[in-house]
């Protein structure tokens, strides 16, 4: 599979999602200025187009086969930086790392980060994306003051908060145009380290009781989960929480750097990697030794950001891993007083020995405005699975059910295989975007595999 961000303009690549499943082949356009990403979209043809970063989306967000795709990593540049205030402005082209090369150093950190620095502010904002910090600080484009979006008439439109087309746009995986630019609201912070606390929960109850009760203490949470221990144990888990340090906690060398920015990285992942490799044995070998080296209880501990927020980015092309029938990822979320779902949820994937060594559970604040924004009040449970597991496809659809039975939702950016009925029933305000959208691009200029799939 050829690195797209490589090639150059107009070149036909098979493109895939992060998991490497169902790749189909686009025309790949590499613009370097605004002019170039209108050009492209005018002309795209029958088959339209759809914007893509570097390509973290697990499924097929930022595919369209047979169209054009829009590399949109040479719009890359920071325009311009307030330090006193703590707001960028900066091409959707962007990364997050990028991000926090230039402005950690000032003092400033980005205000929302998933599991990886390595996706860009465009994707960001097309997917609404969340953190550990979301129940204090909600998803990323609570933090956008603006945006420059190109529509399907050519036009680039600067478009607010409080609007139908940004909230339709925060979300919307891309299919109201083509984010261009950013205003963005940064996190001040003091150093560049995390103030750590890790304890170990016995199980899915005492998990979620301790999440329950202490959760606000902590700007960022999160628990990795072993979803194959079974009896007494369903649900043990390793609970990880911090904020970031203060200056007065750094020993006198770190104090003398207090904002340095130095991610390590390994060896990248090899380009085979045999299949089965990670089976229900292996995995839970995993799991048995990840839980039992965690300490019971640790507090204060000094963490680099890289280590706390993205530990595979250390990892280079991680996802090679699963082998080359690639993962599915899939990530749920359940209302507050849904718990006995949550619990029903977990004991089937236990119960069916999901071999999944990236699982975390979460818990969401308020949700935001986006009509396509995956957080709602709740508890999040992503998982990682290969995607040759036999009848994958089927239990999947069966857990599918019960998350829309107690009124929750999958996330878009992840998902490679929802039903679009399946998916109406979870998002109230799918009929209102599919309007707007249909009033904004009646051609459907911007399109993509996942629009295709779900009749977005």
């Amino acid at each position: 599979m050829p690195d797209i961000t490589a090639l150059s303009v107009d070149d036909f690549a098979s493109v895939t999602g992060w998991g490497r499943t169902a790749p189909t082949t686009a025309l790949v356009v590499r613009p370097r200025t605004y002019e170039e990403a209108a050009a492209a979209v005018r002309g795209c043809g029958t088959r339209g187009s759809i914007a893509r970063g570097l390509g973290r989306a697990y499924g097929d967000a930022a595919q369209n086969a047979g169209g054009s795709v829009l590399d949109m990593t040479g719009l890359d540049r920071i325009r311009t930086v307030d330090a006193d205030t703590g707001v960028v402005v900066c091409d959707a082209g962007v990364s997050l790392h990028r991000l926090m090369e230039v402005l950690l150093p000032l003092g400033w950190f980005v205000p929302v980060t998933p599991g990886t620095r390595y996706v860009t502010v465009g994707g960001a904002i097309g997917a609404d994306i969340h953190g550990k910090n979301h129940h204090v600080s909600g998803g990323f484009a609570r933090h956008v003051r603006s945006l420059e979006l190109l529509t399907a008439d050519g036009r680039a439109r600067t478009v607010r908060p409080g609007t139908d087309l940004f909230d339709a746009t925060a979300g919307g995986m891309g299919l109201t145009g083509v984010i261009l630019a950013a205003t963005i609201q940064l996190l001040r912070v003091e150093t560049s380290l995390m103030s750590v606390d890790t304890e170990r929960a016995t199980d899915l109850d005492d998990l979620m009781t301790r999440l329950t009760e202490t959760d606000h203490l902590y700007r960022y949470s999160v628990a990795w989960i072993d979803l194959l221990a079974k009896g007494a144990a369903t649900g043990r888990s390793v609970l990880t929480r911090g904020d970031h340090a203060p200056l007065d906690v750094l020993p006198p060398r770190a104090a003398r750097h207090p904002l340095a920015f130095r991610p390590g990285q390994l060896p990248a992942a090899p380009a085979f990697v045999p299949e089965g490799l990670l089976g229900r044995r292996s995995v839970g070998l995993f799991n048995e030794l990840w839980y039992r080296r965690a300490p019971r209880a640790r507090t204060g501990e000094l963490q680099k950001l890289s280590t706390f927020f993205h530990p595979l980015d250390g990892v280079p092309h991680w996802n090679r891993i699963y082998g080359r029938g690639g993962f599915v990822q899939y990530q749920f979320v359940v209302p507050y007083g849904q718990e006995e779902a949550l619990r029903r949820i977990v004991m089937r994937i236990s119960r069916r020995g999901c071999p999944s060594f990236l699982a975390v559970l979460k818990r969401f604040g308020q949700g935001d405005s986006g009509w396509l924004s995956f957080p709602v009040p709740g508890w999040t449970l992503a998982l990682d699975v290969p995607a040759g597991l036999p009848r994958l496809g089927a239990f999947l659809d069966e857990l599918d059910e019960e998350v829309v039975a107690a009124g929750g939702r999958l996330y878009l950016a992840k998902d490679s295989r929802v039903r679009p009925e399946t998916l109406a029933a979870m998002y109230p305000q799918i009929d209102r975007f599919r309007s707007l959208r249909a009033e904004l691009d009646p051609r459907g200029v911007f399109t993509s595999d996942l629009s295709r799939r779900l009749a977005l």
